[in-house]
């Protein structure tokens, strides 16, 4: 029966070869904001026993334009446990004329490094075609036997914008005895339908004629867009290791049995290194003294070796060598945690910027990163244990406001990580700027950030001075600085706040009208052009809640009065809240401004409501302040 079901595949990807897919034949509405169309996408996957699934894979991609170049190269990641066969590429021109095939000798064979890795066990198979005109298309075939069968591979139309789907199936064949679970997740805005057909242990599920998500202003990842089917296996095998995952409690404590256990031995050295740290006061100080400790003596490479890549480095190989990657770093961590008696929770989460919680009802193997929770009577400490330069006790935006698998010796808890309110993610700027008769402005900034905001700016920590400010130049650059110097910045990682001064000059920053001087109210505010879209088509997002407060003094020139100033203004909304007010003195001008943004994500119908939400800001921002020579 088996050689039969393995010829038959053959046979249907013989099938695929023998055509030749002419671009004249996509559908039009296929082609329209695509830079790629992805003709077919056929998957069968034979669940032969707890550690063998066969896979034959066979994509044919054509691609339309350069910007779709990517999306057709030849990609196979392979490592110990999965082996690769029969790989077959054939490439196409405009019309369907084979222009050349290509073998498995053809490929680059190197280290799957995605991220820097510098230890891996994985390596990946690529051939990249280069394209003498466009469209032109490739079919792509291979077959693997993966020992590893905890990873079913999720099913989804595509995963990135500007690409479309002609068709696609993902074919399961359960020869193993073994319960195979699977849940659909619709589409929330009806982009497109899951076909589901065939009996429990001969599945196919497929779509057809999915449109292509164009790169829109404020679109959410495809992600959150299209529909998907997960599949998880009630038992199965991660490089030799078996398990079963009928529930997130069985998991868990296959993950801490298995996983964690192994590699959660203290030494002598670790034992003094704790020691010598002399920790005294509350949980909370001893664990930022651990935290910073650890931060300051180690630094983050990628390394994918040990059980699949999910088995974190021995702690003392962390210790000694002083790197580790997100597994490793958090798990020596966690051991300093221990040896200084203070418990903590190893947390697996899916790091990015969607985001992506487990479902508590459905358990199955996810994430891409791992993180540290410390449980306490004041609440939940979370530790980024991969940057050496982020604050204790707080967390990105690639890894706020979704769940977490927290591993314990009893299995897995699903606990949400921190949502950060609007007035926490907040800038502040105060500025003090000297009007010129000539035009120019001479002024002085103290600016400071926190929350999601403070994450944005830590990308100036280790920039050189010169490189501090050509970057906060091309950050405002709606000034249109003449000079710029940042001063005493820094970092405060017990607080998570970044704050810095600026010394600048702008030169046209006021315009003359007769004996006058006309300037904006706002010098430095975000020039994003919004338009309104009467045809939009999908929801749209604000990623985050966040807060900025100006407060800005103009010094005026010798010999100038206040003219006009704009009138006092608030505009509220469902998507936020806006204020704007002026105080005059004798020689000065204070404008005090303070936005609200609410994150979330609104239906089309709200997107024009919100365009012109923010039209009437960037209104206010600009709203001119006249002063005139006495």
């Amino acid at each position: 029966m088996m050689k039969i079901l393995v010829l038959g595949a053959f046979s249907v990807a013989s099938l695929y070869f023998a055509q030749s897919y002419p671009a004249s034949a996509i559908p039009e509405n296929l082609k329209k904001n695509a830079n790629v169309v992805i003709r077919k996408d056929f998957t069968t996957a034979q669940i032969n026993k707890v550690d063998q699934i066969k896979y034959q894979y066979n994509t044919v991609t054509t691609v339309l334009n350069k910007d779709g170049n990517d999306q057709a190269v030849a990609y196979i990641p392979y490592d110990k446990a999965r082996r690769i066969s029969n790989v077959k590429v054939t490439i196409y021109d405009e019309a369907g004329k084979k222009i050349k095939s290509v073998s498995k000798s053809d490929f680059q064979d190197i280290a799957n490094n995605p991220q820097g890795i510098f230890y891996s066990d994985n390596r990946v198979l690529v051939y990249s075609y280069t394209p003498a005109q466009y469209p032109y298309t490739v079919d792509f075939s291979y077959e693997t036997d993966d020992e590893n069968t905890v990873f079913i591979p999720d099913f989804v139309p595509f995963t990135t914008i500007k690409t479309s789907l002609e068709e696609a199936q993902f074919k399961i064949i359960n020869t193993s005895g073994i319960e195979l679970r699977s849940k659909i997740y619709p589409s929330k805005y009806n982009y497109a339908s899951v076909i589901e057909s065939g009996s429990a242990n001969d599945k196919t599920y497929s779509y057809k004629n999915v449109p292509a998500i164009d790169d829109a202003f404020m679109i959410p990842q495809p992600v959150k867009i299209l529909p998907a089917v997960n599949f998880a296996l009630a038992k199965f095998s991660l490089a030799g290791k078996q398990g079963t995952l009928n529930n997130w409690t069985d998991f868990g404590t296959w993950i801490y049995n298995d996983l964690l256990i192994p590699v959660s031995a203290s030494t002598p050295a670790i034992k003094a290194e704790v020691a010598s740290l002399q920790l005294q006061g509350s949980v909370e100080d001893k664990v930022k003294k651990i935290y910073q400790y650890m931060q300051n003596k180690s630094r983050y490479i990628a390394v994918a070796l040990g059980i699949g890549g999910w088995q974190p480095m021995m702690p003392d190989e962390v210790q000694k060598k002083g790197y580790g990657d997100c597994k490793g770093l958090t798990n020596y961590m966690k051991v300093l945690l221990t040896e200084a008696g203070i418990p903590s929770n190893y947390c697996i989460i899916t790091s990015g910027r969607s985001q992506v919680s487990f479902d508590p009802e459905f358990p199955s193997m996810g994430g891409n990163h791992v993180i540290l929770m410390v449980p306490t009577e004041k609440g939940n400490i979370w530790l980024e244990n991969t940057s050496q330069q982020m604050a204790f006790n707080h967390l990105s935006y690639s890894t706020t406001d979704r769940n977490v698998l927290a591993v314990t010796p009893k299995g897995i808890e699903l606990i949400n990580t921190p949502v950060y309110k609007a007035e926490q993610n907040k800038e502040k700027q105060v500025l003090r700027i000297n009007l010129n008769e000539d035009n120019s402005i001479a002024g002085t900034g103290n600016f400071s950030y926190t929350g999601n905001q403070y994450d944005y700016n830590l990308r100036f920590v280790n920039l050189n001075p010169k490189e501090k400010n050509d970057a906060v130049k091309a950050n405002f650059d709606i000034l249109n600085f003449e000079k710029v110097e940042m001063k005493n910045f820094t970092n405060d990682r017990d607080n998570a706040v970044i704050t810095y001064d600026l010394d600048f000059k702008t030169n046209n920053f006021s315009k003359k009208a007769g004996n006058s001087l006309l300037f904006r109210s706002v010098p430095i505010f975000s020039d994003v052009v919004y338009k309104t879209d009467e045809k939009r088509e999908l929801p749209f997002e604000v990623n985050m809640s966040f807060e900025d407060e100006y407060e800005i003094a103009f010094i005026l020139p010798m010999g100038y009065k206040i003219d006009e100033t704009p009138d006092n203004s608030t505009i509220t909304s469902e998507f936020g809240s806006y204020k704007l007010s002026f105080v005059k003195n004798d020689n000065q001008i204070k404008v005090t401004r303070k936005m609200q943004i609410n994150k979330g994500l609104y239906p089309k119908e709200k997107y024009n409501d919100y365009i012109s939400f923010r039209k009437k800001i960037l209104n206010m921002d600009n709203s001119k302040i006249l002063i005139t020579k006495i």
